[in-house]
């Protein structure tokens, strides 16, 4: 008989949330029970997913009490909070938040990518940003077939990331898209930020706050989490990220070179048209490569647009595309508990 699982959902009310129980009865997932949890304000109302209905409860140190896995995506403070609680307990606490990812002792994991890392886990282990999942399961097969020695990235990233307020805003936005003097904005492109700016009919170069070194958190959390993720500290990544009037799909540009010379754009595609969890989507003769709109729903990371840098033997650019609800966090998540119990390490 299949082992079931307890499992709770941290945040269930949210975008995230809310995928990550659709994409748990979706996958099957052997659960036993599930339990959403949100705060004070939501505990006693019922969630609907699809055809099912759950009573929603307050997330408290006591309600991870029984609890095997706890996804966890209700923002860093709350992750900081309950997410040790959570694993003192006995449950082991996917977050997809920030609030471990640089963490040392918490593994940072792409299941395609590094799942050896889960074995080392400490209760918690911790789900990367949308932008770098995407980019990096992508990128492993290439660099375990060639090596990898720079990533420059460019992203192009849907409002959903930012949550259901500034999806809203958008669709707001839209409504006024003859009148953009009269837009008005109060969420992009940081909510907490003294500015704010339309979306329709806009893009914007900045996602979170900038640090010190002009770069955004949001940049500096894609350059960290893929070295970490790879375990290359030394190798070069730079990233430009910036927030575009698309509801759903994150969409990146990248260059990167490889260690290898004499490598031709064909032998690159025949190593993703194999990579798991990649499809390849590259047929500039037909107009065929990836887009947000069509990848919407999907699980897939989509690459296309494959070129041969014009200067240097060891550039390729590359066009990546994935559904930042999904691949890019809640089906992220239920992949590291699958790949857990797959490996009996739950």
């Amino acid at each position: 008989m299949t082992k079931k699982y307890t499992v709770a959902v941290v945040g269930a009310t949210g975008a995230v949330g809310t995928k990550i129980i659709e994409q748990l009865i979706k996958r099957k997932f052997p659960m036993a029970q599930l339990k959403p949890l949100a705060s004070k304000r939501s505990a006693g109302k019922e969630l609907a997913v699809g055809n099912e209905r759950y009573k929603i409860e307050e997330a408290t140190p006591e309600a991870f009490d029984g609890i095997d896995f706890a996804f966890f995506s209700a923002g860093g403070s709350v992750s900081k909070e309950l997410a040790p609680e959570a694993a003192k307990r006995g449950a082991i606490v996917i977050d997809n938040t920030s609030a471990f990812r640089m963490d040392p002792e918490t593994p940072l994991v792409v299941p395609e990518v590094n799942p050896n890392d889960l074995a080392t886990h400490q209760g918690i282990i911790a789900n990367p940003n949308c932008s770098t999942i995407q980019m990096v399961a992508a990128l492993q097969p290439i660099r375990q077939a060639f090596g990898l020695k720079k990533i420059i990235v460019s992203t192009y990233q849907a409002v959903s990331g930012a949550g259901i307020s500034a999806v809203n805003e958008l669709k707001e936005q839209s409504v006024h898209f003859d009148e953009p003097t009269g837009i008005e904005a109060q969420i992009l492109p940081v909510k907490s930020d003294k500015k704010h700016y339309p979306i329709a009919r806009n893009v914007i170069p900045q996602i979170d706050v900038f640090t010190e070194n002009g770069f955004t958190y949001e940049e500096m959390k894609m350059i960290n989490e893929t070295k970490k993720i790879l375990h290359d500290e030394t190798l070069p990544v730079a990233a430009t990220c910036v927030r575009v009037p698309v509801t759903v799909g994150h969409s990146e540009s990248v260059y990167i070179e490889i260690e290898r010379n004499g490598v031709s754009v064909e032998e690159i595609k025949e190593i993703l048209k194999t990579a798991p969890g990649v499809v390849l989507h590259d047929d500039p003769a037909t107009q065929h490569y990836p887009m947000p709109l069509y990848s919407d729903g999907l699980d897939d990371v989509f690459v296309g647009r494959i070129r041969k840098d014009l200067t240097e033997d060891t550039g390729f650019h590359l066009w990546i595309v994935a559904d930042n609800l999904l691949k890019g966090a809640a089906l992220n998540s239920i992949q590291i508990a699958e790949k857990m119990i797959e490996d009996g390490l739950k």
